[in-house]
């Protein structure tokens, strides 16, 4: 079967050279759908070792590596490893590996690709491909094949072939230039025009993406508004650490994923439940993960935004991984390079059942504030549940407000999402005693505007205050 795919892909390829813009179409087939018309359930995995490395951080990479190429469903064959001072900038590996390497892809069992655990170059896809004749992938490519795998959403959906495009469309164009290329010297030959077609064509794609993701987040803001002033949570960690569980615990859902290796960039927002007066939005964000693709870390910051726009961040950490404090680290980078690290966050050490009491210990010494729990046990839910409410409670400011007749819908939302302390009728309208964060309380001003009349100087005061700070986080309070 694999191999009448292959002679189907050989005819189509070759056809594809007298046809133009046909070429560009397979490769948009390839990138669209690349799990149903590329078959690569075997590759040999190429461990390169700096020497100036860490032991324990090459290690761990390699080992995530091997996880995400499984959660892909690929088989590794064979891994060919080499130390070097310093990488070859022809093919990354040495010359004599580059020739091991195609002499192990050419032995049984039979090999669709070789996966390297570093970021190659143009030129290096290249070399490595005419010297094997097989695919060649390395650890961003990876990445972005599973982001492709699972994304959900129309946003994510954009947002990665956006980032493929970026960062696959150059190697694509390079692995074919050379059946390409045409003309004598200072010539414009056919084949040469027809690659700045195909070139034009993908940029032409990028923009549309482009124009694509910004009415989508357009949406995403106009929806971030209606949430404006609610309390919000928003749940960040490094891949497999255990956010979609505790997601599910908070929230009660039984619809989310079961945790894998793989990273998503869809958003999720529910209710935290039991609910809560005011209610308690949680949301999760995308797993982090090592050396993500840089046109990718662009491409999800729209969806980190939900994260920007939490007044508290869940930072979940497998406890029972040896890389922890790396994972802790990618996170921390990340959340600073949007502009989220001094939010306020819980440091969650999650799967905590599944240390020693020593390695417990140890680690309750070294993050003295953090959280061990385990999302799958009920009452570490409840405890985490009741940290969450005492955290919006002490931030609250009693305040009160008289609420006009006819703005219904107004007084609707404040019973929904505002916790009411008292409740009266007067001449001018419905009087209220309410507690609410700052944050709140700024966006019901706004949205009372001079129909509502304040009867609460302080109310005046921090409204005032939070407009002349230039934020809505309680940024220096310890949860």
């Amino acid at each position: 079967m694999r191999d009448l795919i292959a002679l189907l892909v050989h005819l189509i390829t070759t056809v594809s050279s007298s046809s133009l813009g046909f070429s560009f179409f397979w490769y948009r087939l390839k990138m669209t759908n690349p799990s149903e018309f590329d078959i690569m359930p075997t590759t040999i995995l190429v461990d390169v070792q700096l020497q100036r490395t860490d032991v324990g951080e090459h290690d761990a990479s390699l080992h995530e590596l091997r996880q995400l190429i499984d959660t892909l469903g690929w088989k590794i064959a064979g891994t060919l490893t080499q130390k070097m001072s310093s990488l070859t900038a022809a093919s990354l590996i040495g010359p004599g590996k580059l020739e091991e390497l195609s002499e192990l892809v050419k032995a049984p069992p039979e090999v669709d690709s070789v996966v390297f655990d570093h970021e190659l170059t143009t030129t290096q896809v290249r070399n490595i491909r005419e010297a094997t004749g097989v695919d060649v992938y390395d650890r961003p490519a990876i990445i972005l094949e599973i982001f492709h795998r699972h994304a959900r959403t129309k946003e994510a959906q954009l947002q990665v072939e956006l980032a493929r495009l970026q960062y696959l469309a150059p190697r694509e164009r390079v692995a074919g230039a050379k059946e390409r290329r045409g003309g004598g010297r200072g010539a414009r030959g056919v084949s040469e025009s027809f690659h700045e077609l195909e070139r034009r064509q993908v940029r032409d794609r990028i923009s549309e993406l482009q124009r694509e993701l910004d009415a989508v987040h357009t949406d995403q803001v106009e929806r971030r508004r209606h949430r404006e002033g609610l309390s919000k949570v928003a749940i960040v960690g490094y891949t497999n650490a255990g956010k979609s569980s505790l997601m599910r615990a908070l929230t009660s859902s039984d619809v989310l994923v079961a945790d894998q290796l793989f990273a998503t960039l869809d958003t999720t927002v529910r209710a935290l439940q039991p609910e809560t007066q005011p209610r308690i939005l949680v949301s999760d964000t995308v797993g982090f993960i090592r050396n993500l693709p840089h046109d990718l870390v662009a491409s999800f910051r729209s969806t980190l935004d939900e994260a920007l726009d939490a007044s508290l961040l869940l930072h979940v950490v497998d406890a029972s991984d040896p890389s922890l404090r790396s994972h802790i680290q990618v996170t921390r980078e990340v959340l600073e390079s949007i502009d989220a690290g001094k939010l306020p966050s819980l440091l969650i050490l999650n799967k905590i059942d599944a240390v020693d009491l020593a390695q417990e210990a140890l680690l309750k010494r070294e993050f003295p504030d953090a959280i061990p729990m385990s999302a799958l046990n009920p009452k570490d839910i409840e405890a985490l549940h009741e940290r969450l409410v005492r955290f919006f409670l002490d931030d609250m400011t009693e305040v009160d407000l008289v609420v006009p007749y006819g703005k219904e819908g107004v007084l609707a939302e404040i019973r929904k999402n505002i916790h009411v302390l008292r409740e009266s009728y007067e001449e001018k309208g419905v009087c209220l005693t309410i507690k609410a964060t700052p944050g709140t309380l700024a966006a019901l001003k706004r949205r009372l505007a001079e129909s509502t009349l304040l009867r609460s100087e302080p109310f005046t005061q921090l409204y005032q205050l939070e407009l002349e700070s230039g934020h809505q986080h309680p940024k220096n309070q310890s949860p």
